[in-house]
């Protein structure tokens, strides 16, 4: 986030007052924001402009937050942190596991809502490419398209960050192939949620972080013939995910 490109904050609440002071308060900390205060205007303002990330309010009329958190994960990686006047441990459970990175209870203040807000913005940032000089990108890039991971009949174009089928791109968010790479790197090795949220990002955990789980849910619908029963990414109960590169027995 810098004074010439300002993250964008799209607030979702139906309290006049509470989107009134969330305005003033990021705005005065270099973010442009906006808010609407149900489903149907967060669609108009999502199709005007994807932001950069959501504050979502869990209670609100109609469609609620969890409803509304849920379609915007099955379509996209923009961080959502969810907020709620309901503390209850069961109600975080359920935001997170329906795709919310994060999850604050009010009543809040402000500085811990602009401290979550800002770590959820580094934490979506793709890990940045190590410098190399002309001469070891080209020999790098040949090497890769020469041997490139795979499995199944699909392929890693590392270079360009892609995966492929029949020559074909499989869309990906960044997160996705980050998520992907990993895997394909680690085969036959159960990667419990805490490893693959060090390999992936490094940053401090919360114990209720399920930002992994929905990833791997949304990965395995691009990769996986059924995504209820995955033959590539498998899930070990109790201990993690195991990624099995011939998608039959390991």
């Amino acid at each position: 986030m810098n004074a010439l490109n300002p993250s964008r904050v799209l607030v979702v609440d139906d309290d006049p007052a509470l989107c009134a002071l969330l305005s003033d308060y990021l705005s005065a900390n270099g973010f442009q924001v906006q808010s609407v205060s149900d489903g149907p205007a967060l669609r108009e303002a999502l199709v005007a402009g994807l932001p950069d990330i959501i504050v979502m309010d869990l209670m609100l009329p109609g469609e609620d937050g969890l409803a509304l958190t849920r379609s915007i994960k099955a379509q996209s990686d923009i961080p959502v942190l969810m907020l709620s006047a309901r503390g209850e441990e069961m109600d975080r459970v359920i935001g997170l596991e329906v795709g919310a990175d994060d999850y604050l209870s009010k009543p809040f203040g402000p500085r811990e809502l602009l401290a979550r807000l800002r770590a959820l913005l580094r934490r979506a940032q793709p890990p940045a490419l190590p410098t190399k000089s002309p001469d070891a990108k080209a020999q790098a890039s040949a090497a890769m398209s020469s041997e490139r991971p795979h499995f199944g009949p699909y392929e890693l174009d590392e270079a360009g960050r892609r995966l492929l089928l029949d020559a074909q791109e499989v869309p990906l968010t960044s997160a996705e192939y980050a998520l992907l790479a990993v895997f394909v790197k680690n085969p036959g090795r159960v990667l419990s949620r805490d490893t693959l949220i060090d390999m992936l990002k490094g940053y401090d955990r919360d114990p209720f972080d399920r930002s992994v789980d929905s990833r791997v849910t949304r990965l395995r619908r691009k990769i996986e013939t059924d995504s209820a029963a995955p033959v590539y990414i498998r899930t070990v109960r109790g201990e993690g995910y195991l990624f099995n590169p011939n998608g039959g027995d390991v």
